[in-house]
């Protein structure tokens, strides 16, 4: 057609065409629409998964690719891990187990998350349902997101795939709006080269290595490690006192399931290259992120690197 168009133009219709096609061509890419990277592809959700920490469930995998990973008291006095992924999707984590009710609140101070758990109590399922996030168990998930690993025994052998769960990270925003902001450390810092945080039936030691720039874990006395030898670290850690108080809900033996709350205010000690820093903690509603600071005001900012959260009894 265009040919056709120039056979009935005269030559200063020619020369103009020429003209306006090579400044077309300057301009454009010859498709009628914006290019892909005209604008930013959407952040996906912050992506959560509860691991278990019985020792039969040792080594864990992936705790190094976590942005944060919580440490939560469950029944008997024992541990459980709530990673969380934000920056990065590794290609498996696990064992998967199962979600608790505190782990809604905690939650809340992101925008739906997605949730990967094993299971739940009945009765705690339609307030997982109900809850701002994307629950995501085997029973629903995704083709190929969870596998099974037959060397290992049931239940410490389910494992999930983060990118068949969702296709892209949240990014490092979300976790600053929770109050995970990297900064300096403030002065004043109290020199530390070991300290152990104690629940009722579990315990965690963190040796600074100054080689490494990180914290050594370990869990009740044995160093933690990915399962190819891989020492499990942490750039900061931040000890949070928190109310645990019991729940409405028991385990299958009757005990009861502890509630950790993490709305309200309290102390806190942050760990970071090799020093203790004091303060304290805020968080006034469930949808609000928590602020640490110094007992002046000061931000307490997180080193570069994993972030464990140790919510144990004030």
């Amino acid at each position: 057609m265009k040919r056709s168009a120039r056979t009935r133009c005269g030559a200063p219709g020619v020369i103009a065409a020429a003209v306006l096609a090579l400044l077309l061509s300057a301009c454009s890419d010859g498709s009628d629409e914006p290019p892909a990277e005209s604008s930013p592809s959407p952040a996906g959700p912050v992506l959560a998964v509860k691991i278990d920490n019985a020792p039969q469930a040792r080594p864990q995998t992936g705790l190094n690719a976590a942005d944060v990973v919580y440490v939560e008291q469950v029944e008997a006095g024992l541990s459980r891990l709530m990673a969380l992924y934000a920056t990065r999707l590794p290609g498996s984590v696990g064992p998967v187990r199962s979600a608790r009710e505190s782990d809604l609140e905690l939650l809340a101070q992101f925008p739906e998350p997605t949730l990967v758990f094993s299971g739940a109590q009945s009765k705690l399922l339609p307030l997982i349902a109900d809850a701002p996030l994307r629950p995501v168990t085997p029973g629903d998930a995704p083709a190929g997101a969870f596998t099974r690993d037959p060397a290992r025994t049931a239940p410490y052998n389910l494992y999930v795939r983060p990118p068949r769960v969702q296709n892209r990270p949240a990014g490092a925003v979300a976790l600053e709006r929770a109050g995970f902001r990297e900064g300096p450390a403030p002065g004043g810092g109290e020199r530390v080269n070991e300290r152990t945080v104690r629940l009722p039936s579990a315990r965690f030691t963190f040796t600074w290595s100054a080689g490494r720039g990180r914290w050594l874990i370990a869990m009740d006395g044995r160093p933690a490690a990915e399962p190819d030898g891989t020492p499990v670290t942490a750039a900061t850690v931040i000890v949070q006192r928190v109310e645990i108080r019991e729940s409405r809900f028991r385990d299958f033996m009757g005990n009861n399931t502890p509630l950790t709350v993490t709305v309200g205010s309290g102390s806190a000690e942050v760990l970071r290259g090799g020093q203790a820093h004091r303060g304290e903690w805020k968080r006034p509603s469930a949808e609000s992120g928590t602020s640490f600071t110094t007992p002046d005001g000061d931000p307490l900012n997180i080193a570069d690197g994993p972030v464990w959260v140790m919510l144990v009894s004030r």
